[in-house]
């Protein structure tokens, strides 16, 4: 029979140090983010009566929990994977501040704590919350800011056109409404568009990046039908004056929105049928482009590194969640690059 030697005392640290060593990145994330500035808001949540309760086991931390779904959005992994990933990583424990003896959360723990936050819809809420304590600290640059959207893809409806006219006029097919099993699993918030001859069906991605640090400032989510230049108030605002507004042509004839905000635009001009682009034009696309393809680099880590750009989600109010827990994990992500130190700010 072959022996198997028990665990040492001291194994779990040394792996630990070999992960460190690795270049974990959750370590640098641990280091340069305090999560205490995100308690407050969950506080409020879950202090309420209906979403508080003595009965069963003591739950867990609220900060802790807001970790494991950073951690989802990071890692894009479902509940049941969360839930093996925790157990399995030690590299997971020890962000989470979890000791090998400590209960984790199971799938439908973490399921519910994040509906929680869908249902009070505060994702938005500790966004901005980070966005503040980078703004407390002058971490933005605010030397400029570039505008763009970008296709965040649902899995594709099988419906009639029949159907398809009846979701867009805010109907529900008579059909559906028999089938609640079915019903359920339709989305009847996204929508179909075409760009470059391909389709594309699901929701879009607004968002506005500060120039000089590539944080995301704020952002928008939409169904995919709805044009960028649509959200271009939405997106800007007087407080951005002074600055000057990178976009593509999408954003061509908005000068009196960005003008209402005291910026200076350099949106790209577009050739028309009857009106070729100037040298001169050329040339200064070709210097707005050296600014506004920095914009690519958000969008860029999404689709490779958060997987963001296609979701599962059925409907407006969890797509928005999902698309802003990706934007919110971009940001504390490219504070762990700057090498920026983010930490609450008390006023006493």
């Amino acid at each position: 029979m072959k022996n198997i030697n028990p665990p040492g005392l001291f194994d779990e640290q040394f792996q630990l140090e070999r992960l460190t060593q690795l270049k974990d990145p959750l370590v640098k994330l641990e280091q340069y983010i305090d999560w205490k500035i995100f308690a407050p808001i969950l506080d409020v949540v879950f202090n309420k009566p209906e979403n508080h309760s003595n009965a069963g086991r003591p739950p867990f931390d609220r900060v802790m929990m807001f970790k494991v779904l950073i951690l989802q959005s990071l890692y894009s992994l479902s509940d049941d994977a969360m839930e093996f990933q925790i157990n399995d990583r030690l590299s997971f424990k020890r962000f989470l501040g979890l000791k090998s003896s400590d209960r984790v959360p199971d799938s439908k723990t973490i399921w519910k704590f994040r509906e929680t936050l869908i249902q009070e819809g505060i994702i938005e809420a500790l966004f901005y919350r980070f966005n503040q304590a980078l703004d407390d600290q002058s971490i933005f640059a605010k030397t400029g800011q570039i505008v763009d959207a970008s296709f965040v893809e649902v899995p594709r409806q099988r419906n009639s056109r029949d159907e398809n006219d009846q979701i867009k006029k805010g109907q529900t097919p008579e059909s559906w409404k028999a089938k609640p099993n079915k019903l359920c699993q339709k989305d009847r918030d996204a929508r179909w568009t075409k760009k470059n001859k391909m389709n594309f069906y699901g929701y879009k991605n607004h968002i506005k990046v500060d120039q000089g640090t590539k944080l995301i400032s704020t952002y928008m989510v939409t169904d995919a039908a709805v044009h960028d230049s649509q959200e271009l108030e939405t997106l800007i605002d007087k407080e951005d004056a002074g600055q000057k507004l990178y976009g593509d042509a999408a954003y061509i004839g908005q000068e009196e929105s960005i003008e209402a905000c005291g910026m200076q635009s350099e949106i790209h001009e577009k050739a028309t049928r009857n009106h070729k682009l100037t040298a001169d034009q050329k040339a200064k696309n070709r210097q707005k482009s050296k600014v506004r393809s920095r914009v690519e680099h958000v969008f860029g880590f999404m689709t490779n590194t958060l997987k963001a750009m296609t979701i599962k989600t059925i409907g407006y109010v969890r797509a928005t969640a999902k698309i802003g827990l990706a934007n919110l994990t971009y940001n504390l992500m490219r504070c762990v690059q700057l090498k920026k130190k983010v930490y609450a700010v008390f006023l006493g």
